[in-house]
């Protein structure tokens, strides 16, 4: 019989290890595989000695692409790390790149873009020799209608069609033609000439007509487009003969167009001055609709006008371009329409101009309507 003691530890026991004990734990080396020294307590380090980091070896210069050692940079007087060993990484100018360094692209970036090479600086690109770009003063010749006033592109082109338009005494009928300088394009039998894109606004006075030629010789409002010179112009849109307020003049056919269409929702926003107060019930009605002759019509916002002491005072905003379609709204609700004025037309205002007069739009106010 043997002398062994029975072994009632189970297998996959570890051994304990009293923490009261002499014999600590064997500790694991650091990254470098040096072993660990052992800490020092607190307060043991004397004022003034340098730091355990500064003796530590400097890190790789920028050449080498090697994965760091992990070591932290040593502390300045400041309390912050010195930028230094950075800059020998990665270089001072750390944005740019050359030819040998890969380029990092976006993890969004999918299809045939994201396989093309990195080609290096901009401007280093060698793609052979570079080939000059077509100049040339010929422009098509639906736009050379429209830069002419006359009408719009879209309207050019059904004009082109029918045959109307002569180059150089022949009939055009294909899309696409190019004018050369020095062409001579006519338009049932006219000369057109293009011209340099125009915009005005006007502030329209009472007792004016909207269009260009009148064959009972009654006023236009082309009577006060006085010292516009000969730069051709014609109204984007239509007020009444009674009423006032903010006309639109311009020789771009393709804004006209774009301003005029209702599907382009262009606001317009009317003062209206009425006989009588009119009804909240007849509000609602005119924002949910109102049966006309040609059909049902609805304004966008309507309201009281705030500094009026009364309610026949109305503020409206459509944006549909029908042949007196606010007189005809509140007609068909019993009421009379004694004034109308048009305030706002696609974002402009008639602020600070007279009655009767115009002005030119700044470059600003011309993006803004094309932006629309």
């Amino acid at each position: 019989m043997s002398d062994r003691k029975p072994d009632n530890k189970r297998r996959g026991d570890k051994p304990k290890y009293d923490k009261r004990s002499d014999s600590p734990r064997k500790q694991r080396p650091d990254r470098d595989g040096n072993p660990r020294t052992e800490k020092k307590p607190r307060g043991e380090k004397p004022r003034g000695e340098a730091s355990d980091y500064a003796k530590r070896p400097k890190q790789a210069k920028s050449g080498d692409r090697s994965r760091s050692s992990g070591k932290r940079e040593p502390e300045n007087q400041s309390g912050f790390r010195s930028r230094k060993p950075y800059d020998q990484r990665h270089g001072t100018k750390k944005f740019e790149r050359d030819a040998t360094t890969p380029a990092f692209k976006s993890k969004f970036q999918k299809g045939p873009a994201a396989a093309k090479p990195y080609r290096g600086k901009p401007g280093s690109e060698d793609f052979g020799p570079k080939r000059e770009g077509k100049k040339s003063d010929e422009i098509r010749l639906n736009k050379y209608l429209a830069n002419s006033g006359l009408c719009s592109r879209r309207e050019a082109d059904d004009l082109i069609k029918s045959g109307l338009v002569e180059i150089n005494g022949k009939v055009e009928t294909r899309m696409g033609v190019q004018v050369k300088p020095g062409d001579v394009v006519t338009y049932a039998g006219e000369k057109v000439t293009p011209e340099k894109p125009v915009y005005l606004v006007m502030n329209k006075p009472k007792g004016y007509i909207t269009t260009v030629k009148d064959t009972h010789n009654r006023d236009t409002v082309m009577h006060l487009l006085r010292g516009l010179g000969n730069h051709r112009v014609f109204p984007v849109g239509r007020l009444d003969r009674n009423t006032t307020g903010l006309l639109l003049f311009t020789n771009d056919g393709d804004l006209a167009k774009k301003l005029t269409h209702p599907k382009h929702g262009v606001k317009k926003l009317y003062h209206v001055h009425l006989d009588k107060a009119c009804k909240p019930e007849h509000m609602h009605q005119l924002v949910e609709g109102v049966e006309l002759e040609d059909g049902v019509m609805a304004v966008d916002v309507v309201s009281y006008v705030a500094d009026a002491k009364d309610k026949t005072q109305v503020g409206l905003e459509i944006h549909s371009g029908k042949n007196r379609i606010v007189r005809r709204l509140f007609e068909a609700l019993s009421y009379k329409v004694i004034k109308l004025d048009r305030v706002v037309f696609g974002g402009l205002t008639k602020k600070d101009l007279p009655r009767g007069r115009w002005r030119y739009l700044t470059e600003q106010e011309v993006n803004n309507l094309k932006m629309l």
